[in-house]
Parts: structure tokens; C-alpha cells; sequence
């Protein structure tokens, strides 16, 4: 079989003009890191929180503006998948939606994907890369391993895609590329689900197209995915990130620990400063961080569910770990206040 990658020498669709020219999103603070009660610094930022009827309920910044969910679209991506025939158990779904931390189960997980459709890892398109969980890769590097496809953290996703294309007949060569009709399924079914056209499209880090949509239609479908009957395709996702958190981030993750806290909450992250909860009751809840900065998506998120009503108690694990000084705790992380309703 040709590497998927053998295909690189197709054009890449270029990016609508007017998302070069538009101007830096309003974002506003969002996050602020004191040390001895002196803010230190402060994470800039949008979020924005949907109710069911589509009512604003909590929102900061510039919602509207247009950006690049990264891997916050996993869980929209799997329900395209779905859609076009994939059937696989509930683990190895949420495993397709996941940004794991690249541990055995992880691994074993995409290897497991590919093995029921005839596959095997020479398939994937994915970039190569270590676990991205410190222990797993850590352990990886201990055991002499280098990068590869399957440790990288979007394999179960690449898998699973791989494994649609078989499915249906269609070349796994080039399933990449944006006119494969895998990508043009997945690109309907984030329009359907977010309810705006993309404002551009790129590449994301491991190698699908990525598109861009606003904060406020993030939410939405995050809403909608989570409130959805568990017959549907958008609920066997939700039910089955639910039911199998640990594969849609891994252990230690604060994706894994907040859906553990909260029953029936759908949680996932994105590289560059993303953070998408949705609510059994089908709010939905979007935030980035303008600098992309990790540390500041949990701190954020905490404070929008707690002015949304969800239980105090069982978010209070998730607090960011303190700003240290000489080993000892000296700040915090905390929530700015400057969320409107």
C-alpha cells in the first residue's frame, strides 16, 4: 500500500482572503497569576457560554471572532465518522476523539482500529511524534522508542479514519487531503453541528484539515453533542467519552479529571489555549486563551461552571496547582472577574 503521505504533492486549498487581513480578536483578561498577592501576569482571552435555546448565558472578549479549534473538533470529527459507517466499541470511539497521552492503551487502542479493518500503522497519515503524556513518554524514551504514529496523540482519530475509508471504497491514499470525501463529510458535518460556514481552512499539527470556526459556534455544537440522544450519532460520542475518559486524554489530564468530577459533562481540550464543555442539559461552553497558554484553560473553565450552576464541590479538585516560590506555594492561578451576562 502507498504511504498516505506519498500524496503530499497535492495542492493544499488556500485560505479565504479575509481571514489574513482580519484584525487581532478583543480579547480581554481572563486569567491573572499572582505571586504574594502582586499580579505577576495575566492570560488574555474569549470564552463564551451557550444555553440550550441559544440564549447567552456568560461571555468575555470577542466569541464571534473566528479561530482555529485544533483538537477541540475531534469529538465533531468523530461524529462524521459515524455518520459514514464506522462501528467500533465504545472505547476505542472515544479513543477516536481523543488527544490521548500516548500510553499502552492508547497505543494498543489505534493498533486495535486498524487490525479490524485490514490496517496496519504504514496507513496512517498522522505526523510522528513521542507520547505526549510526561510518564508515557518518559517511559517511552526509558525503553530506547523513538517518535512514531501510533504514540502521536491523534492516532486513534488517523486510525479510525483510515478505517472509514475501507468502509466505504474510498482510497486510503490521500484521505488527507481536503477534497477526499472523508474530509468533505467532515467538513459538512462541523458546518451542520457549529451552524456557520468555516471562515478559513489550514492544516492542523497532525496533518488534517483544519477549519476555522468562532467560539460561539464551538459551544453550540459542543451543546448539542452533549444533550443528544445516545441513539444518535453525536450522542454515541458523548456517551462514549463519558463512559471511557481515561482514552480521551489519560491519566493525570485535567480533560480525564473534570468529566470524572462532573457526571454527564463532555470535555475537550486543543492545543493553543482551547477548553469545549458541554452539559447534559445542552449548554455549551468555549474558551481560548489568546497566547495558548495550557495552563490557563482550567482556572477559566472552573469559574464559567460554577457561574452556570454546576456543583461547586466536585470542580474543587480541578484547582491549578499553586505558583511556588522556594518549593513552597506563594499565588495562584485565578479567574479574572469580567464576565458579563
Amino acid at each position: 500500500m502507498t504511504h498516505p503521505k506519498d500524496t503530499a504533492t497535492m495542492p493544499a486549498p488556500e485560505a479565504p482572503a479575509q481571514a489574513h487581513a482580519k484584525k487581532a480578536p478583543n480579547h480581554v483578561p481572563l486569567v491573572e497569576v499572582t505571586r504574594d498577592g502582586l499580579v505577576e501576569s495575566i492570560h488574555y482571552g474569549s470564552l463564551i457560554a451557550l444555553s440550550a435555546d441559544g440564549s447567552t448565558a456568560i461571555q468575555a472578549g470577542e466569541p464571534d471572532a473566528p479561530m482555529y479549534p485544533r483538537s477541540s473538533l475531534k469529538p465533531l470529527q468523530a461524529v462524521a465518522l459515524l455518520k459514514a459507517g464506522l462501528d467500533i466499541p465504545q472505547d476505542l470511539l472515544a479513543l477516536t476523539a481523543a488527544s490521548h497521552s500516548g500510553a499502552q492503551m492508547h497505543r494498543d487502542g489505534a493498533a486495535e482500529i486498524l487490525k479490524l479493518h485490514s490496517l496496519t500503522e504504514a496507513a496512517l497519515g498522522n505526523s510522528t511524534d513521542l507520547p505526549y503524556g510526561v510518564a508515557e513518554r518518559e517511559e517511552w524514551l526509558r525503553q530506547g522508542n523513538s517518535p512514531t504514529q501510533i504514540a502521536q496523540n491523534c492516532s486513534g482519530k488517523h486510525a479510525s479514519m483510515t478505517a472509514v475509508c475501507v468502509i466505504n471504497g474510498w482510497p486510503v491514499e490521500g484521505y488527507l487531503h481536503p477534497e477526499h470525501p472523508l474530509q468533505v463529510l467532515v467538513r459538512d458535518t462541523i458546518t451542520e453541528l457549529t451552524g456557520e460556514e468555516a471562515a478559513a481552512v489550514s492544516t492542523d499539527g497532525c496533518g488534517t484539515p483544519l477549519f476555522a470556526h468562532s467560539l460561539n459556534g464551538m459551544a453550540r455544537a459542543y451543546g448539542r453533542i452533549a444533550a443528544a440522544d445516545e441513539s444518535t450519532d453525536e450522542g454515541k460520542v458523548a456517551h462514549a467519552m463519558r463512559r471511557y475518559p481515561q482514552m480521551v486524554a489519560g491519566e493525570g489530564r485535567d480533560v480525564t479529571a473534570l468529566m470524572r468530577a462532573v457526571p454527564g459533562l463532555l470535555a475537550k481540550d486543543g492545543f493553543e489555549g482551547l477548553q469545549l464543555v458541554g452539559l447534559p442539559n445542552g449548554t455549551g461552553v468555549a474558551v481560548k486563551i489568546s497566547d495558548g497558554g495550557d495552563r490557563a484553560r482550567m482556572p477559566v473553565t472552573v469559574e464559567v461552571l460554577r457561574q452556570l450552576g454546576v456543583d461547586g464541590g466536585s470542580l474543587d479538585t480541578l484547582q491549578s496547582p499553586p505558583v511556588l516560590g522556594g518549593g513552597l506555594p506563594v499565588g495562584e492561578l485565578r479567574a479574572a472577574q469580567i464576565f458579563s451576562n
